[in-house]
């Protein structure tokens, strides 16, 4: 590597850190350095130097070589101490539950920089949860001596970005032999929080700071994230295998699209009236990139681990409460968290979970508990409840929609 060259650790070598966030800083000039405990993966990574992205499209497909990578093995805290004390920026792509595994090496090499005086360093957190930056700070300031803590806040950048490319889980069918391909889908549009930066701010193809940040990540969240998971519940309904096929059926469609025009109005209140009209367009935007057959992206898949989804704070119940705040009635969206209580796929063990809750206590404790609804989301719970008793009654869809849409005009 030569001296003029810049170095980015992108922990996390899975679907989002290959096939995404390493493939920008590739093409930004860095030196990629993949952690990640996937031995099979790292080892190609070091071997082949590069690895193939299919960006995949209903109209065909296009292969690019990502290059300049190598990987670490992450459980060596050595090595990974070592890479990062020479690194100009750190992105993470791991999962929100894997987060504190990873806070002690990085805060062991943030204290080994700051004693070596190191120039300040950003961490680029490609997570899925509001306030990731609060979070994750947490978690290394209580591996970090408190004699160091502020040091931190200027030497550290924790800035949160919003991942919108959707990159499917491929099989080892597809995969051929070689465990870094990957399928991805054309859009790499990369919007990060302008105000978590120190220093200077890295130069990254198709990375774009915003300020102030929540709008955004209330759209990645309450509407991407929404209205991917609504169409997975309701596609299993329906029995179907791919999120393409779900979407492409006229009534889920609808029911989607209605949710995501919920999850839009409520946003843009709860952001002072931002641009209305490029919220819908979204809408719209993501409707047409669910379709793409493509990517063969799974309902199994996009709706996996139901409890975290169901949370408060998270894609479904989320949108729906900030709805609710703003006078909106979140119809639509809670016909898809009642979805998500009949979603039980083999291997899930967080579904097994929900469906084990739901027949021990009924479905209303199940609500309670799962969505983290207080007595003053009242209205709320009684809508999920009656649009879990109608799908329980009712299997076709066109039906619940003149149903919901009645609802919907209820005072």
């Amino acid at each position: 590597m030569s001296k003029a060259q810049k170095k980015a650790i992108m922990y996390g070598a899975g679907n989002i850190g290959r096939g995404f966030i390493g493939q920008l800083l590739s093409e930004s000039g860095y030196e990629v350095v993949f952690m990640d405990i996937n031995k099979e993966v790292i080892d190609t990574l070091n071997k082949n130097k590069c690895y193939p992205i299919n960006i995949v499209s209903n109209e065909g497909e296009e292969t690019v070589m990502v290059t300049n990578v190598r990987g670490v093995d992450s459980s060596n805290e050595n090595d990974v101490i070592e890479e990062i004390l020479t690194a100009d920026l750190i992105c993470t792509a791991v999962g929100v539950n894997v987060l504190k595994f990873i806070a002690k090496p990085i805060a062991n090499a943030l204290v080994k920089r700051i004693d070596n005086k190191c120039k300040p360093i950003n961490i680029i957190l490609c997570e899925n949860l509001i306030d990731v930056n609060q979070v994750f700070k947490e978690m290394l300031l209580s591996h970090i001596p408190a004699m160091y803590h502020k040091k931190f806040n200027k030497y550290v950048g924790l800035v949160e970005a919003s991942i919108g490319r959707m990159v499917p889980v491929m099989s080892e069918e597809a995969k051929a032999g070689d465990p870094t391909k990957i399928n991805v889908e054309a859009y790499k549009l990369l919007p990060v929080d302008k105000d978590g930066f120190v220093g200077e701010m890295p130069k990254i193809n198709n990375m774009m700071p915003f300020s102030p940040f929540k709008y955004y990540i209330h759209r990645k969240l309450f509407m991407h994230n929404m209205g991917h998971a609504l169409t997975a519940y309701l596609g299993n309904l329906k029995c179907y295998n791919y999120i393409y096929e779900a979407i492409s059926d006229t009534a889920i469609k609808y029911c989607v699209y209605q949710a995501e025009m919920e999850a839009a109005m409520a946003i843009n209140f709860e952001h002072s009236n931002s641009n209305l009209k490029e919220l819908y367009y979204s809408a719209s935007n993501l409707i047409y990139r669910f379709n793409n057959a493509a990517l063969l992206d799974t309902i199994e898949r996009v709706g996996k681990d139901p409890i975290r989804k169901l949370k408060a704070g998270d894609r479904l119940t989320g949108a729906a409460l900030l709805a609710s705040k703003h006078g909106i009635k979140p119809v639509y969206i809670a016909l898809g968290i009642a979805a998500a209580f009949k979603f039980f796929p083999e291997g899930d063990k967080f579904a097994e979970e929900i469906k084990a809750a739901v027949a021990a206590n009924g479905i209303e404790a199940a609500v309670e508990a799962y969505c983290e609804l207080t007595p003053k989301n009242a209205d709320l719970k009684q809508m999920i409840l009656t649009l879990y008793e109608k799908l329980s009654e009712e299997t076709d869809l066109n039906k619940l929609i003149y149903f919901c849409d009645g609802l919907k005009q209820q005072n």
